[in-house]
């Protein structure tokens, strides 16, 4: 087995089996996402089942609270399986805190085997690993209920169709809409306005309303909504148990510790990308750990799955709060590993398909959100991403840009990723040309990967189909020119 599919796709069993490899592709300027890849190897049925059970609130199951909550962000039987149509993400499922204790262990042994095998290193974590997903599902539903509002008074504004970071509400306007929906009086909103320092121009825009409804609501904490229909500011759930909220607090406990120590070790911590239901909390808690651990340089990066129609604001309002504030932004662009799942969840139950419509326009999405981190990088030095992609048009268009921006690979600012065992032609022309390149590096025991290679199997099957063209006249000309050091010179 170690001879075949486990030797090409995943690096050893352990930390130190790894480093002979990691070595390896660091003498080729190759570096290391380390990411352990073990998964419980449980039946659809247990999956479904732990996973309805930790979707579910105390509330929810005493009076059937869930059908008040929008049907995106509740569970659903037949859907509680998330590795359905899932080939290259790993899958976690809640089944107590202790396993989730185990989790993080493992993440922080994950963190220490990057910093004791290669410079520069990442390691890989996911947050549905890290505590009870029904706090994620909650959050996430908060989060966009409040942005949804914002986005239905600018429209109010005549503001509708806007990117998000265009939008600008009238500060008179709005207090009269927090009065109007019993949040605050008037007079309170001003003192509000005043300690924020918002609406001096007298407008608000989206992060002056994101840090608004921070500072006030307290939404981590009350998980209050506005209604719609009724015009008042409800809670999402009628109560929330002592051990719920144990349980919350647990996961930012278990978040805090990993960024700790990412930092103490010199370690890039990547926080993946999971499914749209649970990732504008993902998203949230990420960006909180960057406020606070990306000060002086990029150790927190987000995952922005550029097959979401709402991509490109997710990262417009992250950067510029990042640009605000002054820290460092980091992020890896995908593009993404659930869409066959995301669009059959979306049919089946009834709510608007959060996927772009077609292949093109998610090429599109990805080139238009990295466009503007460059832009970004160029501007402030403070960005940082990595292009995980295995498509060959993606990394020209990066490396044409990069030439055309000025942001030379010696300044380590872009970054390009892929997975083990894959697209060596990019990976490798690339690290030998001084570009900062790295592979996402799956390791751990044979009969714990197996859940793991058995998808990639399945996938390695189709991408081999496709690999005809993988080494065109035109992808040979840019590794021609890198080999050559003329990427970057005057005359081209």
């Amino acid at each position: 087995m170690k001879m075949t599919f486990y030797g090409q796709f995943v690096a050893g069993e352990d930390q130190e089996a790894i480093k002979p490899l990691i070595r390896r592709n660091r003498a080729f300027g190759v570096g290391a996402v380390l990411d352990y890849s073990v998964e419980e190897d449980l039946s659809a049925e247990e999956a479904e089942r732990q996973e309805l059970e930790s979707c579910t609130s105390a509330a929810e199951k005493e009076i059937g609270g869930a059908e008040q909550r929008e049907k995106q962000y509740r569970a659903h039987p037949g859907f509680g399986d998330r590795r359905g149509g899932v080939i290259s993400a790993r899958t976690y499922f809640y089944a107590d805190e202790a396993k989730c204790d185990q989790h993080m262990e493992t993440f922080l042994r994950c963190i220490d085997a990057s910093s004791g095998s290669s410079e520069d290193g990442f390691s890989a974590i996911k947050l549905t690993a890290l505590g009870r997903p029904q706090f994620l599902l909650q959050f996430s539903e908060v989060l966009v209920k409040w942005r949804r509002f914002f986005h239905q008074m600018a429209a109010e504004q005549g503001q509708a169709g806007r990117a998000a970071l265009e939008m600008r509400l009238e500060a008179e306007k709005l207090r009269e809409a927090l009065a109007n929906l019993g949040i605050a009086t008037k007079a309170e909103t001003q003192r509000w306005f005043t300690g924020e320092n918002l609406g001096i121009s007298g407008t608000v825009d989206l992060l002056d309303w994101n840090s608004l409804i921070d500072s006030r609501t307290k939404l981590s904490k009350l998980l209050l909504v506005p209604n719609m229909q009724t015009g008042q500011l409800e809670p999402l759930l009628s109560r929330f148990t002592e051990e719920e909220d144990l349980q919350m607090k647990r996961m930012l406990q278990r978040m805090d510790v990993l960024a700790k120590r990412a930092t103490e070790a010199g370690v890039r911590l990547m926080v993946d990308a999971e499914q749209s239901y649970f990732q504008p909390a993902i998203s949230r808690l990420t960006l909180e750990m960057q406020r606070r651990f990306n000060r002086d340089r990029a150790i927190i990066f987000n995952t922005y799955q550029c097959y979401l129609k709402e991509a490109y604001d997710n990262v417009t309002v992250d950067v510029e709060l990042s640009h605000r504030e002054g820290w460092h932004f980091g992020t890896k662009l995908v593009r993404g590993a659930y869409m066959d799942q995301e669009r059959e969840r979306a049919a089946q139950i009834g709510y608007e398909d959060p996927i772009n419509p077609t292949y093109e326009k998610t090429n599109e999405m990805y080139h238009r959100c990295l466009d503007y981190i460059l832009e970004e990088i160029k501007h402030s030095r403070k960005a940082n991403v990595m292009v995980a992609s295995h498509n060959e048009d993606t990394v020209k268009f990066t490396l044409r840009r990069m030439m055309e921006l000025g942001i030379h690979p010696s300044e380590k600012k872009v970054y390009f990723g892929q997975l083990l065992g894959m697209c060596d032609q990019i990976t490798f022309p690339l690290g030998q040309a001084g570009f900062p390149v790295y592979k996402y590096v799956p390791y751990g025991p044979v009969q714990e990967v197996l859940p793991y290679l058995s998808r990639r199997a399945q996938e390695n099957r189709g991408f081999m189909e496709r690999a005809n063209r993988e080494r065109d006249l035109l992808w040979r000309e840019v590794k021609r020119r890198l080999l050559a050091g003329t990427f970057f010179s005057s005359s081209h």
